[in-house]
């Protein structure tokens, strides 16, 4: 969440406004609910936040320098009111074909909480409010150009993963106005746009490593440095090669010990079984079991699970000594671990619950040192009996004569 601090809205003092290290909010003294949210780049958006029946949302209205503060406090005084009746703060125009912040309010209530998960809602929402509202969100859909997507793409060029996301969920939202024939067919802006390529961050643990880690996460667990439900959340995301929400996520009546299942109903791919073996089980019995907690990763309050790990995981890597390694690079050693005991990559996409074979084929350099390995094992094998003959005597076999 980024920083708030309060203060009168003027045009003078909001070009004040200095960028810092992480984006920060400051609300107007007069209009509550009126604020501008200071980003990273140095961009200034003017937002509302209020609360209706439907609970409090949070929106963007304007960027900083598009519109001045009055015209922008005038905005959001109207988009205020909107949210206490339970309308919508960003209504179409009244005239004509909606705009960019209209098209991506109706995407978001008739398309994404239909059809999506909640992760995905907020990731959407965050790229909605964060960069394509304030950028293009003033836009009638007639007005963006491909010119207009390209910019805002290259604009976030120093952070790739969030350029691509925001061109994608730009991409839906125009694909929805052509389906809901708001523009006419093959009228996106977007299309023909690359996405930038990303380097890949694979990190795999080394035996090591790995008893360093459990190492660390042992004394930990014994000198109470360590939440007892995080430790077991990180050695069940070693032991399964499980993602993390999969893991924070699992329920006490997801755990059939006599079946050997964890049975996960809000996988990234949908509801799937992941084996319990002996190691996990030994993790499972020995994790606390609170009254009224339905969560394996139990949190500080009652009835509540651990939602995150990351400033354990921090504390263990720096402990352990672990160099670039991420969270979720303990799924890739966990991949690695699996070729290197024989298994193959379509095993491999099964284990990890991958829906597409390409994510698996990362995986495919580490299958090609294992298939060397391999390789080598067996040819000195085979060496080894076929010069056995030499040993004792420097005549050929018999039938070898001639042989180049």
């Amino acid at each position: 969440m980024p920083k708030t601090s309060q203060r009168r809205l003027t045009n003078r003092s909001v070009d004040a406004l200095a960028s810092r290290e992480k984006d920060y909010l400051v609300w107007d003294r007069d209009l509550p609910g009126f604020g501008v949210r200071v980003l990273v780049s140095g961009r200034k958006v003017f937002v509302v936040q209020a609360r209706g029946p439907g609970g409090s949302k949070r929106r963007s209205i304007a960027r900083h320098g598009r519109v001045p503060v009055a015209e922008a406090r005038r905005q959001a005084a109207a988009a205020i009111d909107r949210i206490k009746q339970g309308a919508d703060p960003n209504p179409q125009a009244a005239l004509g074909e909606p705009t960019v912040a209209a098209l991506a309010e109706r995407y978001m209530r008739v398309h994404v909480a239909v059809n999506c998960k909640v992760s995905t809602a907020q990731s959407y929402r965050g790229v909605i409010d964060k960069h394509i509202v304030p950028a293009l969100g003033e836009r009638k859909l007639a007005d963006v150009k491909r010119a207009d997507v390209a910019a805002l793409h290259y604009a976030l060029r120093d952070t790739p993963g969030v350029a691509n996301t925001t061109l994608q969920v730009l991409s839906q939202l125009f694909y929805k106005a052509e389906q809901w024939r708001l523009i006419g067919p093959g009228r996106s802006p977007c299309r023909s746009i690359p996405k930038y390529r990303l380097r890949a961050r694979e990190r795999y643990l080394s035996g090591k490593e790995y008893r360093r880690l459990g190492q660390v996460l042992k004394a930990g667990e014994a000198d109470g440095s360590l939440a007892e439900a995080a430790v077991a959340a990180l050695r069940l995301l070693l032991l399964t090669g499980c993602r993390r929400e999969e893991i924070l996520t699992l329920r006490w009546d997801d755990v059939d010990f006599e079946a050997r299942e964890l049975r996960l109903r809000d996988s990234k791919t949908g509801p799937r079984m992941v084996a319990l073996t002996s190691a996990v089980k030994r993790v499972l019995c020995a994790t606390a079991r609170w009254p009224g907690n339905p969560w394996v990763i139990a949190g500080e309050q009652p009835g509540r699970r651990l939602m995150t790990l990351k400033s354990t995981w921090r504390r263990v890597g720096r402990i352990a000594g672990l160099q670039g390694v991420r969270l979720h690079d303990l799924r890739h050693s966990y991949a690695s671990r699996a070729l290197a005991a024989g298994e193959s990559l379509s095993m491999i996409g099964e284990l990890l619950n991958h829906a597409q074979v390409q994510t698996t084929a990362r995986y495919a350099h580490l299958m090609r040192g294992a298939e060397r390995a391999a390789a080598a094992r067996v040819g000195d094998s085979i060496g080894r009996h076929m010069d056995a003959h030499r040993v004792g005597s420097t005549q050929p076999a018999h039938g070898a004569r001639g042989i180049r």
